[in-house]
């Protein structure tokens, strides 16, 4: 596949301009988000129950006018564009969810959050997640670390925990949740992306979620994790793979090595 661009090593100082650039386009969104957040937006379905807002698709143009500007040989999967299958043919390519947590958005919940990723060759490289209300700008680059603001990142180390706590989405169904209640405390949240900055912070010990997600949906938060010393993996316990030809993971597991651990061992006795 072509990427129109030599790939440098890892490490921040190899993908410092990708970074900025991010940086630059989650902060102009998030401006636009916050913005509109405690009303003047319009909503409609793009299909049943999946809602989109004019903040949506004002900032999924903001961050697409920013990155295509400087890196214009680059492909773009977004949650609000019409797929290009010209993607496939691409290295690298910018994974985008411009509003993660719509429905936290409308229901003037704080639980969403802009989110940009880059996978080159099928790895997430680079992830930007950036919370507008909350000035809170998560950043990661595949060999260079974690930070919040700047500073470092790591996840918790719940060993020896009892109930280590386990972030959840509103939706997923219950009758999955009773015995993973048994071993850990749960708490719901909105965006899968945001809980997966909860998680690199140490203020979670684990995500995880049932239902299929889409890459863009997951690619940002995923590098944040495994630089803040987390593993991320699908139900099957294997490593999430980008910018396929269905830009979708069956469930996704985010954690410390020990949570992931336990979850996945109690994966195997649950009800289907």
């Amino acid at each position: 596949m072509s990427s129109g661009r030599s790939e440098p090593a890892d490490g921040p100082a190899a993908w410092g301009e990708e970074l900025r650039a991010a940086e630059r386009a989650a902060r102009e969104a998030g401006d636009i988000i916050a913005g509109l957040y405690r009303g003047g937006y319009g909503v409609r379905e793009k299909s049943r129950g999946d809602p989109v807002t004019t903040a949506d698709l004002m900032a999924n143009r903001a961050i697409r006018e920013v990155l295509a500007a400087r890196f214009p040989q680059d492909a773009w999967l977004s949650e609000e564009d019409a797929d290009d299958p010209r993607r496939l043919q691409r290295s690298r390519v910018w994974i985008v969810d411009p509003l993660d947590g719509t429905r936290e958005f409308i229901r003037a919940i704080p639980e969403f959050c802009v989110s940009i990723g880059l996978a080159v060759d099928g790895s997430p490289v680079l992830g930007v997640i950036y919370h507008p209300l909350r000035d809170e700008l998560y950043a990661a680059v595949r060999g260079g670390g974690a930070r919040l603001n700047g500073e470092p990142l790591r996840v918790s180390r719940p060993d020896g925990v009892d109930r280590p706590r386990l972030l959840i989405s509103r939706s997923e169904p219950r009758r999955r949740l009773a015995e993973l209640e048994k071993e850990f405390e749960l708490e719901p949240m909105g965006s899968i992306a945001y809980r997966l900055a909860w998680v690199a912070r140490g203020r979670a010990d684990a995500t995880l979620t049932f239902r299929r997600v889409k890459e863009w949906d997951v690619c940002a938060g995923i590098v944040i994790v495994e630089e803040a010393g987390g593993r991320t993996m699908t139900g099957d316990g294997r490593r999430p793979v980008f910018n396929r030809r269905v830009p979708v993971l069956q469930q996704l597991v985010a954690g410390s090595e020990t949570s992931n651990a336990r979850i996945q061992h109690l994966l195997t006795r649950l009800p289907d």
